[in-house]
């Protein structure tokens, strides 16, 4: 895939650390340990947590540091390195409002709507990304349990021979707004959904909460899903928004999120990105798959005017009611399209619709003019079936009028030719 980003912006790796990998690491200025790493202050402006500061303690009596995230170098279990130059200039306790993650969230109980325990927080999930850090979930599976006692490499062991899940990431979208101005917290952390309702947020709602992030915060929040709701979520999203998010994810968590969509699914992700970066995926997967979703692609691209038939019901806008009625059964044969009927003028210009029903229930003297429809739904000669496809679904009409530039009617798309075709690919 490209290194550019929908917006523009050069992607960059997301790199994964946990808290319990900071802690008591050294913080080194200069080549020099000032202290150790005690805590990461937070704030709270969106579904996904940013890192503000990070609070570490000195040795022999020394006050405190609270040092910007954005004067930090390096971050890592061996240690953490400040680009600062003068350390009195920062020595400080937190805020009496800041969010302390590791006094606040770590090993306290996690707690649903109803007070039901539901785990122990033993990690938390960090993710850096275009040099913020962000919180995006806490850990209280079996893993993060032997990373708190120093024992990582030997979870990782036994990974592969245990039935049991060696993570058990809760996202933080299912976290409550911490408290804040209360000094150390002693409560619980509590969830936003019932402990049985943890993994059955619906993807529509996830949807609406990452259309509402920014770039930043709403790749954290998807890439904290796992891949079945993470796929099912992309599905829900708007075009631009999924362009946006596959962008700005590697090659391989794409291909991931594309291999348990069915084919027309995939199809729908993959149409919406360019072209380059579809082939790239597309090369990545199952060669059969891959064949499905890009006959898919190619078949949603076609025109519909190569789909529109001629075969309708018109009349002129001051044609009698009575007219239609009386002789409909021999206007209506031979046509594929008789639920409606098209009213046009002399040029052909399209003025409005009437639905069958609507013509049977008239008054036999009005005029068509005077029943039609002229707020119409239609397609242009340069819309695509998947246009023609998302139209259907939404209004629900049995077929769709096709217009040219200058608003004649060149023909009517029935709902059948669109969604048979459709469903026969998609499934």
């Amino acid at each position: 895939m490209h290194n550019e980003s929908a917006n523009g912006t050069a992607k960059s790796s997301d790199r994964e650390l946990f808290l319990s990998d900071l802690l008591n690491a050294p913080v080194m200025v200069k080549g020099k340990k000032i202290g150790s790493f005690a805590d990461l202050v937070i704030v709270e402006t969106a579904k996904i947590p940013e890192v503000r500061s990070i609070f570490v303690r000195r040795p022999f009596g020394n006050p405190s540091l609270v040092i910007p995230w954005e004067k930090i170098a390096e971050c890592s279990s061996r240690k953490i390195s400040a680009d600062i130059e003068d350390i009195k200039k920062y020595e400080a306790e937190p805020a009496e409002d800041a969010i302390l993650l590791r006094d606040y969230v770590l090993d306290k109980k996690v707690l649903d709507l109803e007070e039901n325990e539901v785990e122990v927080v033993y990690d938390i999930r960090l993710v850096q990304r275009n040099k913020k850090l962000y919180v995006t979930g806490v850990d209280t599976g079996r893993n993060a349990r032997l990373r708190r006692m120093g024992l990582g490499p030997l979870g990782r062991l036994f990974s592969s021979s245990s039935e049991e899940p060696d993570e058990q990431m809760i996202s933080w979208t299912y976290i409550q707004p911490l408290p804040t101005g209360i000094g150390s917290f002693a409560g619980n952390v509590k969830l936003n959904v019932l402990k049985e309702k943890l993994a059955d947020i619906h993807p529509v709602d996830l949807a609406d909460i990452l259309e509402e992030l920014d770039h930043e915060q709403r790749v954290m929040l998807f890439s904290s899903l796992d891949n079945d709701q993470a796929s099912d979520t992309l599905e829900e999203i708007e075009p631009h928004v999924q362009r946006d998010i596959i962008s700005s994810l590697e090659t391989e968590k794409v291909v991931q999120l594309i291999t348990v969509m069915t084919p027309g699914q995939a199809a729908d992700i993959l149409a919406v990105i360019p072209s380059s970066d579809a082939r790239v995926i597309l090369s990545a997967l199952n060669p059969d798959n891959a064949r499905k979703i890009q006959s898919i692609i190619e078949k949603q691209e076609e025109k519909v005017i190569n789909y529109t038939t001629k075969k309708i019901l018109k009349f002129t806008p001051d044609t009698v009611v009575e007219r239609v009625q009386n002789d409909f059964a021999r206007h209506a044969r031979g046509m594929d399209v008789i639920m409606y009927v098209y009213v046009v003028d002399d040029n052909e210009t399209l003025l409005g619709v009437i639905d069958l029903k609507e013509l049977l229930r008239a008054d036999d003297t009005q005029l068509l003019k005077d029943i039609m429809i002229e707020n119409m739904i239609t397609l242009s000669t340069g819309s695509t079936l998947k246009e023609a496809s998302q139209q259907f679904a939404r209004y629900d009409f049995r077929a769709l009028p096709v217009i040219d530039d200058q608003q004649k009617l060149v023909g009517v798309i029935p709902y059948r030719d669109v969604m048979n075709l459709t469903h026969h690919f998609l499934e």
